[in-house]
């Protein structure tokens, strides 16, 4: 059996518990809510929740697909809570958000895989709080345009679709997602005008240069925003680690992004997709003022 690459320094967290981290987790539990944060085992959950920041996950918390990188619990999904834009909708308002945040599990099961749900949350968030931007971390609807448009129509102003991994690598650990499928779906959210965003995680065997041509088929697609990650395996039942990558690699991957043209990279070890999501909002005011 091979050995488990050692996990680095640079990886070694510290969870601390504030007045605002208790309050954050005492309205999710209090509105039934699910979050990646938790469900996905983020190791910035401590410092989000601590800042009364959480992304909150949609649609239940088991998943139709079963990823080999993934936390979430996969199997026959509950049927949709139709209260669940409402108490999504009234979390943000109790907690104060500019900036919410909004991700789903897969929902292969639904006729519609959820979109319509996405969009009722969407719209219940802006009538709730209208002064606040929503950013939402949407599954490939299968590569179906028309879904892709029902999450476009309800305007959140950045829509966020994640490459995960390389396209080598994509076929080994996503069980149903494909990679042109999903350059597709990012295409399609900017083209309507809509800031795209995307994230992959690093560690799982790529190189540095199927990296770089990762980001060129994302810049080709108008991706504007990126963020870079150290995979983590949540279990030994999941996908290895292949390697960590060093943060000195990660600053390189950074330098090389922002040359290729994205507005914005976030690339470090503990980075996840909505980590520091409240500074990438920034970049949306400023191109629309």
């Amino acid at each position: 059996m091979k050995d488990r690459v050692r996990k680095p320094e640079w990886l070694k967290i510290s969870i601390g518990a504030n007045e605002r981290y208790t309050e954050t987790k005492r309205i999710v539990d209090s509105h039934c809510l699910h979050t990646i944060c938790s469900s996905g085992r983020c190791p910035n959950m401590g410092e989000c929740w601590g800042k009364g920041t959480a992304t909150f996950m949609i649609g239940g918390d088991i998943c139709t697909r079963c990823c080999k990188f993934c936390n979430t619990q996969t199997g026959r999904p509950l049927p949709l809570d139709p209260n669940e834009p409402t108490h999504v909708a009234e979390s943000v308002a109790l907690m104060k958000l500019s900036h919410a945040v909004i991700t789903s599990v897969d929902r292969d099961d639904l006729p519609d895989l959820g979109a319509a749900h996405w969009a009722r949350t969407i719209r219940e968030i802006k009538r709730l709080n209208p002064e606040t931007t929503v950013e939402v971390l949407i599954p490939d609807f299968q590569g179906r345009k028309e879904l892709v448009a029902q999450v476009i129509e309800a305007r959140p102003e950045i829509i966020s679709h994640n490459m995960e991994t390389v396209k080598r690598i994509s076929p080994l650990v996503r069980s149903a997602a494909r990679y042109e499928t999903s350059l597709e779906v990012i295409r399609q959210v900017a083209a309507s005008g809509t800031t795209a965003k995307s994230g992959i995680m690093v560690g799982l065997g790529e190189t540095p240069e199927e990296v770089e041509e990762l980001m060129d088929d994302l810049r080709q697609t108008g991706c504007q925003i990126l963020t870079i990650g150290q995979y983590l395996q949540p279990s030994h039942k999941h996908y290895p680690v292949a390697e960590y990558v060093t943060p000195a690699q990660f600053v390189s991957y950074k330098e090389k992004g922002l040359a290729k043209g994205f507005d914005q990279v976030e690339s470090a070890p503990l980075v996840r997709s909505s980590y520091h999501a409240e500074k990438q909002i920034r970049f949306y005011k400023k191109e629309t003022e």
